[in-house]
């Protein structure tokens, strides 16, 4: 059931357009997660549905009744700041009671409140304590009590874990899915993070210079992004995309990426269809490449040289270089190879990804 919709949602700073044109629909009960790099205006978008910006076009449409310039007091939602936002000379429960106290609720009920969040965020210890004597992960605890007892329609929550230390923030994104699937309250959740996104949101919405590239599942995002801005934004590490051209030579079609070519015969009617020219952008996960060692090397599809590795335990990463192409390929742990070694490199033909240079649009379903 849809809850927030956005209608041609557009806000510009002066010559600067931050959200362009934004249709997006959250449904009930889902965390959508709001994707993109600094300055692609997740955040605007975000502080557009609070009510702290107004749009210069568009609207903002909640349980089927326009907000847009309803107060944010008003429209039943609780943000989550990056920075917190915790009053310092305030205890921990002093701040998580602040928004009953602000309605005037009797003592009782605020404190009976307060202790119920605090036993769902294991913080029943730390109310006694003020900021400056919690931990981070701790004060984002705290910081997602004052947002949870307010009893909100939805959760607005801007790259909330973002001052958390890897560990720290690896162990909240799990506490947090968990935790909104429990209240059952709609989140939408802004982070530049796309390992953070994948992990925790039903569906992503990738954002790039104000506009809407793609929302979708994390899985479909991943396995079928529909522009190269995405493909090379998701994944750790993120897709190999190529600029080429398209080919014919003896009955077949090639991608000529200048340093080699790939034989795409198979695709060749799909990209005359979708395809607006000749220049296309190659795009392949570093898992769909095989590197081949030994006299192996000559049944690749091109000879390469090793740039780097990149040990990570189970894995490695490895970059080979052929001409000024790079291409970082995911091995097993067990790979051993010396810079500037000589191998083949296969790549998965029935898993590439291609995409029109000139509109950056996916042409092929891979």
């Amino acid at each position: 059931m849809e809850k927030i919709r956005f209608e041609h949602l557009t806000k510009k700073f002066g010559e600067v357009v931050a959200v362009d044109d934004l249709n997006l629909t959250v449904y009930d009960k889902e965390l959508i997660v709001l994707l993109g790099p600094s300055g692609c205006g997740k955040t605007t978008t975000l502080r557009l549905i609070a009510g702290l910006e107004f749009p210069t076009g568009g609207r903002v449409i909640m349980n089927g009744e326009d907000i847009t310039c309803v107060h944010p007091k008003d429209r039943k939602m609780s943000m989550v700041f990056q920075s917190y936002a915790l009053y310092p000379h305030m205890t921990a429960f002093d701040n998580i009671a602040f928004p009953l106290k602000i309605k005037k609720l009797h003592l009782n009920e605020i404190q009976k409140k307060v202790r119920e969040v605090a036993e769902l965020l294991n913080i029943e210890d730390l109310l006694h304590r003020k900021p400056k004597e919690l931990s981070g992960g701790e004060r984002q605890r705290v910081a997602l009590g004052r947002a949870i007892v307010k009893e909100p329609e939805v959760f607005l929550m801007d790259e909330p874990l973002s001052n958390l230390d890897a560990k720290l923030r690896a162990f909240l994104r799990g506490e947090l899915k968990s935790l909104q699937k429990k209240l059952g309250t709609t989140t939408i959740y802004v982070t530049h993070d796309q390992v953070e996104a994948m992990s925790m949101a039903d569906r992503i919405a990738v954002m790039d210079r104000g506009e809407l590239q793609q929302v979708s599942p994390p899985d479909e995002l991943y396995h079928n992004p529909a522009t190269s801005f995405v493909a090379g934004f998701i994944g750790t590490p993120p897709m190999n995309l190529i600029d080429c051209s398209f080919i014919e030579k003896n009955g077949r079609a090639f991608l000529d990426a200048g340093e080699f070519t790939i034989d795409v015969s198979d695709l060749e009617g799909t990209l005359r269809t979708t395809a607006t020219g000749s220049e296309l952008m190659l795009g392949v996960r570093p898992e769909d490449i095989l590197i081949l060692q030994g006299k192996a090397k000559e049944n690749g599809d091109f000879i390469a040289s090793i740039y780097t590795i990149e040990p990570l335990g189970l894995e490695v990463i490895a970059t080979v270089r052929k001409g000024d192409k790079l291409l970082r390929i995911r091995v097993p742990g067990d790979f051993r190879a010396s810079i500037g070694e000589e191998v083949g490199v296969s790549i998965n033909k029935q898993k590439v990804h291609m995409f029109d240079a000139k509109t950056s649009k996916r042409c092929n379903a891979a």
